[in-house]
C-alpha cells in the first residue's frame, strides 16, 4: 500500500505560526520609534532651514521658521506682517508625524519663550548660531546652526 505525499494539518499549522511570528517581529521593527522619527524630522527641518536662510538672502527679505507642538511653517516679511510663502511647495506648513513635540531654542531669542517659537533669517549671510531642540516622549534631537549656513542634526 502506497502512502500519499503531502503535509499534515499539524505541519501546516506549525509553519503558519512560525510565519506569523516572523511577520510580527518584522513589522514591529519596521515601525520607527520616537528617536528615529525625530531624527528623520530633524534632518528634514535642517534642510528646510538651510533653504529658508538662502531664500532670505535671495529675496532680500527676512524669512522666519515658526513651530509649535503640532506643526511648523515658514513665513516671509511682507510690509508690517509675517505671511506664509505663497505657492512654495518646499516651505509650506507641515505637521509633525507624531505630536505633541516640545520645541525650544538656545540661546533664547526675543519672544522665544512663547509658542509658536520663531527663528528669523535676515538678509545677511552671517547670523547668530543657535540650537533648536525637539523632544518627544523620552527622545530628543538637536539641530545646530553655526551662523554661516551649516545645519547639523545631533
Amino acid at each position: 500500500m502506497r502512502r500519499q505525499g503531502g503535509f499534515t494539518l499539524l505541519e501546516l499549522l506549525v509553519v503558519l505560526v512560525i510565519v506569523g511570528i516572523t511577520l510580527g517581529m518584522v513589522s514591529f521593527n519596521a515601525m520607527p520609534d520616537s528617536k528615529q522619527m525625530l531624527q528623520q524630522e530633524g534632518q528634514r527641518i535642517a534642510l528646510l532651514l538651510q533653504l529658508a536662510r538662502d531664500e532670505a538672502i535671495v529675496r532680500d527679505r527676512p524669512v522666519a521658521f515658526e513651530a509649535d507642538a503640532e506643526h511648523y511653517r515658514f513665513l516671509v516679511r511682507e510690509e508690517n506682517s509675517w505671511q506664509p510663502l505663497p505657492q512654495d511647495e518646499m516651505l509650506r506648513q507641515r505637521d509633525f508625524k507624531r505630536g505633541p513635540v516640545v520645541v525650544s531654542i538656545s540661546p533664547p531669542s526675543a519672544g522665544s519663550n512663547t509658542l509658536p517659537l520663531r527663528v528669523v533669517f535676515g538678509r545677511e549671510p552671517v547670523q547668530q548660531p543657535f540650537v533648536l531642540t525637539m523632544s518627544l516622549a523620552n527622545a530628543s534631537v538637536a539641530i545646530r546652526a553655526d551662523g554661516i549656513g551649516h545645519f547639523t542634526v545631533e
